[in-house]
């Protein structure tokens, strides 16, 4: 059905499953997602959600942010198109770091998605 529709872009906001190697080749360079964390570190099976922000922390991070990029065969190690950071503080915890995040993530992901669709045009 995907392959007929023919998208520009296929957009996953933080999907956590692996995208089969034929969706893959089939839409290569046109599926995107989003990882709250500054790609390639924390990034891989296990680092979603308040997992990545935890090992943020404790990594004693002076930033942390969010990666717009490709999908691959691999867990967050495709091509990356966009990172915007946000500085943390020794004092932040990892519900702190998150909320920090999930505001770059409001604010810039939208306006990578629309940048993608008006240069797939």
């Amino acid at each position: 059905m995907l392959k007929n529709l023919n998208p520009n872009l296929i957009v996953l906001a933080g999907y956590l499953l692996k995208i089969p190697s034929d969706w893959v080749s089939a839409f290569s360079g046109r599926i995107i997602n989003i990882h709250p964390a500054l790609l390639p570190n924390y990034g891989g099976t296990g680092m979603y959600g308040m997992h990545v922000h935890e090992a943020v922390v404790q990594g004693q991070e002076k930033e942390s942010g969010i990666s717009i990029h490709y999908v691959n065969e691999y867990y967050d190690q495709g091509a990356i198109i966009a990172q915007y950071k946000v500085p943390i503080e020794t004092t932040d915890t990892p519900e702190q770091v998150a909320k920090k995040v999930q505001a770059l993530e409001h604010q810039y992901f939208p306006m990578e998605i629309e940048k993608l669709l008006h240069d797939a045009d």
